[in-house]
C-alpha cells in the first residue's frame, strides 16, 4: 500500500529548481529552539550540535537578539559522498526582546551541542507589592500569581 505525501513532490520540485546538490555545501535550514520562563528569567536552548564554540556570537541590539554560529563542513578532497544530511555553513535566528529584560545582564554558556541563554527580566518588569495609604491607614496589595 503506498501512502500519499502531498510534500514529497513539491521537496522534489523545489530542489530541482533550487539546484540543490550533494556534499555539504547547502546551507542550515534553520536552528531549532526552546524559550521558556523560570522564575525571574527566560532560557532560550538552540540545538547546534558540531558547532565550533568559537565560531557562536549572541549579540543585542536596539532590542533585538541575534544568535549566529557556523559549522564547518568535513573537507571533500577524495570523497564520494554516499549521503549529506548535514548541514554546514552559518545559521542565523533573530529574537525580539520586550521592554521588560535586562540586557545587560544576558549570559550565555554551550554545552554538549546546545546553546543556552539566560535572558533576565528588568527590576521594573519584576512583580512587586505596592502600598496604598489613606487617611491614616496602610494597606498592602500582593501581585497575583500566574
Amino acid at each position: 500500500m503506498l501512502r500519499f505525501d502531498p510534500f514529497r513532490d513539491l521537496d522534489s520540485l523545489t530542489a530541482a529548481m533550487l539546484g540543490s546538490s550533494s556534499g555539504s555545501d547547502r546551507v542550515p535550514a534553520f536552528m531549532p529552539m526552546d524559550l521558556y520562563k523560570v522564575d525571574d528569567h527566560y532560557v532560550l536552548s538552540a540545538d547546534l550540535p558540531g558547532v565550533d564554540p568559537g565560531s557562536i556570537d549572541v549579540d543585542v541590539d536596539r532590542g533585538t537578539l541575534t544568535l549566529t554560529a557556523h559549522r564547518t563542513a568535513p573537507g571533500s578532497d577524495g570523497v564520494q559522498w554516499i549521503s549529506s544530511e548535514r548541514f554546514a555553513g552559518t545559521y542565523r535566528r533573530q529574537i525580539a526582546l520586550g521592554d521588560g529584560v535586562d540586557t545587560d545582564a544576558i549570559s550565555a554558556s554551550y554545552d554538549n551541542g546546545v546553546l543556552s541563554v539566560t535572558i533576565p527580566l528588568a527590576e521594573r518588569a519584576k512583580p512587586r507589592k505596592i502600598e496604598i495609604t489613606r487617611a491614616g491607614e496602610h494597606h498592602s496589595i500582593e501581585p497575583h500569581a500566574t
